[in-house]
């Protein structure tokens, strides 16, 4: 009895830290989550740390020029979340989540280690230079001390991309998404999860930074360092709490198998086999296989039919009963499976104009910035901490958003939901252009001010850097509403391994 009674309460496809099978009430859950919650707060701290001020020390420290440090952190941020592929391929095809995060944040702790020897001894970097040594000629990097630089960075970036592609599944794993109750628990861990990113991203930008910037380089790659490292234990104490899924095949294999085989079969002319026509033609079929929107789709509706859909009828040409090869012999739910990946890419696409008005964060509003006045009283605040302003609204609106705004629309449209996935993904995106607007009013302001204090004058401009203030504003809600909604969205669109 005892035995038949862990069976029921198992989870399916799930196993604890010992490949043992995961049990429910024991494994999973809002705890299980937190440990990865507070991990995300000093992998983020780590990481951003670097990336936000990392150009100055390579134009500073390295002597690289500023063409050349702006291009090697464009190089490094695009290396680090292209490689989150990566890791998430690993995850669903050879180990879980729970052993790429360790193996992943170990390669950055080793990263950043090699960064900060580096950052202390004055033998590993280049001769100091400029007005304080008139007599030295400043020269880059290179060499030995060059290949010790970039080893360092992309251990860095190998380890981010890994975490960045395993820890937020790690947590979203922990739910059982069957269930309205663990459906909406999972929509509250993206939302702290969004938190707990802005948490480690405030101390980064203006603690670290500020270390950085006055007790020298070899402190901040230090604070990084220890950070990272931290979290190893801290996501190890997690453990006994953990339900890890058991990798079953990665769907970037099933893609290519997919796309390879119809892109074959329509070249030799091969056709459906009879069977997967005839089925397909069949009356029943074509009445109870009507193709849905992705956000029409329930947790039900993700039972895969027994036949090919009528949409995105190409990939159907890639079930053939004798295909060119065994490797390419293709199911109809690995063909489904496609199809649903497929249909989200525009949603994907549609927040690429996003990232582009947040990089501005970065740059063109950091520059702004550097033109006005930063003080708030005695204070003076440094341009680089300026992203401090989305992160606050981030902290604040966050808790607002799941204990209050979307517990209303819930009540209000009576659903599960509330606001659905695709409508907060749009809110966000609404908002980036409103951002935007208000943020070519503030330069408008700013010139008027340039002008009539004159163009060529030294110092400050009269005015204050707070009106940047609204367009962050906006911005911080963009990000909030469309990286929450795309979190959940994916995570429960995501074909089923």
């Amino acid at each position: 009895m005892e035995e038949e009674a862990q069976q029921v309460c198992r989870w399916e496809g799930y196993v604890d830290w010992r490949k043992r099978p995961a049990l429910r009430g024991r494994h999973g859950g809002m705890l299980a989550a937190s440990f990865v919650l507070v991990v995300e707060i000093l992998e983020n701290l780590a990481y951003l740390a670097n990336a936000s001020n990392l150009v100055l020390y390579l134009s500073k420290y390295m002597h690289l020029s500023p063409s050349k440090s702006a291009n090697n952190v464009t190089n490094f941020m695009g290396t680090a979340f292209l490689l989150a592929l990566l890791g998430g391929f690993l995850s669903d095809a050879f180990l879980t989540t729970y052993h790429i995060y360790l193996i992943s944040a170990a390669i950055e702790f080793l990263g950043l280690v090699v960064l900060t020897v580096q950052a202390r001894s004055s033998s590993l970097k280049p001769p100091p230079c400029g007005p304080s040594t008139p007599n030295v000629q400043c020269k880059e990097v290179d060499g030995g001390k060059a290949a010790m630089l970039f080893i360092g960075l992309y251990l860095v970036a190998l380890g981010v991309g890994g975490i960045k592609g395993s820890l937020p599944s790690h947590g979203a794993e922990q739910f059982d998404e069957a269930t309205p109750h663990g459906r909406k628990k999972r929509s509250t861990f993206f939302n702290y999860f969004v938190f707990c990113l802005a948490c480690g991203a405030l101390i980064a930008v203006t603690l670290v930074v500020w270390i950085e910037d006055n007790k020298g380089w070899e402190w901040g790659f230090g604070v990084s360092t220890i950070a990272i490292l931290l979290s190893i234990p801290i996501f190890f104490g997690g453990s006994a709490f953990y339900k890890n899924k058991i990798p079953s095949g990665s769907p970037l294999t099933t893609i290519c198998k997919v796309l390879i085989a119809a892109l074959i079969n329509v070249c030799t002319s091969k056709a459906p086999s009879n069977a997967i026509a005839n089925l397909c033609a069949s009356p029943s079929f074509n009445q109870n296989q009507t193709s849905k929107g992705p956000e029409e789709e329930t947790a039900k509706a993700r039972e895969l039919p027994q036949a090919p859909t009528e949409t995105l009828r190409f990939l159907n040409r890639s079930l053939v009963s004798k295909p060119v090869h065994t490797a390419l012999e293709c199911t109809v739910k690995e063909v489904e499976e496609v199809k649903i990946v497929i249909k989200v890419l525009p949603i994907f696409a549609c927040t690429i104009i996003l990232n582009c008005c947040l990089a501005q964060l970065s740059t063109f509003s950091v520059e702004q910035a550097a033109t006005m006045n930063t003080k708030i009283g005695s204070l003076k605040v440094p341009p680089a901490s300026l992203p401090v302003f989305p992160v606050l609204f981030i902290m604040i609106l966050a808790p607002i958003y799941d204990h209050f705004i979307i517990p209303f629309t819930r009540k209000a449209k009576k659903s599960e939901m509330g606001i659905t996935h695709l409508q907060r993904i749009g809110i966000g995106l609404f908002l980036s252009i409103v951002a935007m607007a208000v943020a070519a009013l503030v330069e408008i302001k700013r010139k008027r001010v340039a002008t009539n204090s004159g163009l060529n004058s030294t110092g400050p401009l009269p005015i204050t850097f707070l009106w940047i203030a609204f367009q962050y504003l906006f911005l911080g809600s963009a990000d909030l509403f469309t990286l929450a909604g795309l979190l959940e969205f994916f995570s429960r669109r995501h074909p089923q391994a």
